[in-house]
């Protein structure tokens, strides 16, 4: 994940088996050098300037094996490292995946929605190579997945009022998920003839635009006293 650090093992169980050879860590279709330890000179250097500096300070040369961390690690990091010794090399490829958001469940307004039920949307916005889940209890429901960078997700869900079934909404990659269980009773309340159901953003929305209309009815309210003085005192100046 973003932010970790991660461990490259350079095939070594120790230094002290090294004789005059080079260990050399390079980075990318480019073989970028990015890390040198030779033996014979006692020297351990790292190249973190390199690349416009994705690697500055992120750097460590184990120097009891040879092993190379990389620190606070984000996207740029990843891709193709090769330890080389001589004519042997041992490759890695690492990938990493960006933190995982909340995921977040809200009730859809919709006038064709069914009476009896209550239709659900669970959201994720700006992930990648994930995947977003509705479960039932333990029983997955539906699912979707993205393999692209930076995408929004949604997944839809029509529950029964008052049901007492849990569920829950899932985003996960290889390594970790995030969960959030839904409140069927804190969501999910029936609506008579005369309400419509409506979310807290379409509620907001109505309670601007009757805001705007109702300064605008002011405004106008204003403008026509003040116009109606203004005639009334011309009237009097020319009789």
């Amino acid at each position: 994940m973003e932010g970790d650090s991660v461990t490259l093992n350079s095939g070594f169980i120790a230094i002290s088996e090294m004789e005059d050879c080079e260990i050399q860590w390079i980075f990318g279709r480019a073989r970028t050098l990015i890390a040198v330890i030779n033996k014979q000179t006692n020297r351990f250097s790292v190249y973190d300037g390199v690349l416009d500096g994705r690697f500055r300070n992120r750097l460590k040369l184990d120097d009891q094996t040879g092993d190379l961390t990389i620190t606070n690690t984000t996207m740029k990091h990843a891709g193709c490292y090769k330890a080389q010794i001589l004519y042997i090399s041992i490759d890695y490829n690492l990938i990493v995946y960006a933190r995982l958001p909340v995921p977040v469940i809200s009730r859809v307004c919709s006038s064709s929605s069914s009476s009896s039920n209550c239709s659900l949307v669970c959201s994720v916005v700006i992930v990648g190579h994930v995947t977003l889940s509705w479960y039932k209890g333990n029983s997955l429901l539906s699912s979707i997945s993205v393999s692209d960078l930076s995408i929004s997700l949604s997944l839809p869900l029509e529950v029964e009022y008052q049901e007492k079934n849990s569920y829950s909404c899932v985003i996960n990659n290889p390594i970790r998920n995030q969960t959030t269980h839904l409140d069927i009773t804190q969501l999910c309340q029936p609506c008579s003839d005369s309400e419509h159901c409506c979310g807290s953003t379409e509620a907001v929305i109505r309670l601007v635009l009757s805001a705007l209309v109702g300064v605008a009815t002011v405004i106008l309210l204003v403008y026509d006293i003040r116009s109606t003085r203004a005639d009334q005192d011309q009237a009097q100046m020319h009789p």
